[in-house]
């Protein structure tokens, strides 16, 4: 009887050695990799094409599972800020208190310019006015211009149309736009500007609108809609947006779209950015912005 327990408690150890020791997985090789996650939120801008970026990557590299939202970016900075997300999508730089903010949480955010990007001017189809100066605009969205006869159109009121306090375009538009760049200027949006929440919100009024005025990136605005083109000053040209006045500088309302990463990024963060300063750049003319590769500082795919 007692040997018989010897055999018996011996073929456990055995046993216990065995699976503790062996593979969990036949080694055949070809394991896969553990998979990981990358959480983006920010512009609305940029949500359409860091989709079609996310969507590629992960058909290249099915380990990646990459989640694209949106909501300003506004809310990507904010939420990088609080470490619920890996990269922040902005059309706009981040403003210096929401850095030293960053920097109070233990990093220094690190930026990536991702493409470029043209703001497009937009009315209705039935509009007569073809083109707009740069202080037209100003004026028309600051109130002292309230009617489309004082630019050349019929006797009609001007509607105002905006993207939200919390959009980068917003805040371009404001800085660039109706302050013409001067850092001094504290001119605001008329009172009487409706604030839309997306970029869709504003391509529906401006189509069903015919006395609405509009702002939004090239991306967005669809055949439906009549495009400005835009002067400097009174002496012209009056340019329209696309990828070429993007590339040449002649067209005046153009900027870089970024991707904000809290300090250095994780190795497969790192990896996907990397992927999208170069073979990434192929899906951005595509839907109407401008790869860094030809971006007008003839700057070339890196950050």
């Amino acid at each position: 009887m007692a040997r018989a327990v010897r055999v018996i408690l011996l073929a456990a150890v055995v046993a216990l050695a065995l699976v503790g020791c062996g593979p969990s997985q036949p080694a055949t090789g070809t394991e896969q990799p553990a998979a990981v996650s990358i959480q983006q939120k920010g512009s609305d801008t940029l949500v359409n094409l860091a989709l079609a970026w996310a969507e590629e990557y992960m058909r290249l590299h099915p380990e990646v599972r990459i989640s694209v939202t949106g909501g300003g970016s506004g809310t990507g900075i904010a939420a990088l800020i609080n470490g619920t997300v890996d990269i922040a999508n902005a059309s706009r730089e981040m403003k210096p208190e929401e850095i030293e903010e960053a920097k109070k949480n233990g990093y220094t955010p690190k930026e990536y310019t991702v493409a470029w990007d043209a703001i497009a001017v937009v009315v209705h189809p039935s509009n007569p006015v073809d083109g707009l100066t740069l202080q037209q605009v100003s004026d028309i969205y600051t109130g002292k211009i309230t009617n489309w006869r004082q630019v050349g159109g019929e006797n009609r009121p001007i509607v105002l149309l905006s993207r939200e306090s919390n959009s980068g375009t917003y805040v371009y538009f404001l800085e660039h736009v109706v302050r013409l760049g001067d850092p001094k200027s504290d001119a605001l949006f008329s009172p009487d500007t409706l604030l839309m929440p997306s970029s869709e919100g504003i391509s529906a009024e401006v189509r069903q609108n015919p006395n609405a005025i509009g702002y939004d990136g090239l991306g967005y605005v669809t055949p439906d809609q009549k495009t400005l083109a835009i002067a400097r000053d009174a002496n012209g040209p009056y340019i329209l947006p696309s990828a070429e006045t993007v590339n040449d500088g002649s067209y005046p309302i153009a900027r870089p779209l970024y991707m904000y990463t809290a300090g250095e990024p994780a190795p497969h963060v790192r990896a996907y950015l990397d992927w999208i300063l170069g073979d990434g750049q192929r899906l951005v003319a595509g839907l109407g912005f401008v790869p860094l590769r030809q971006s007008p500082t003839g700057g070339s795919a890196t950050p």
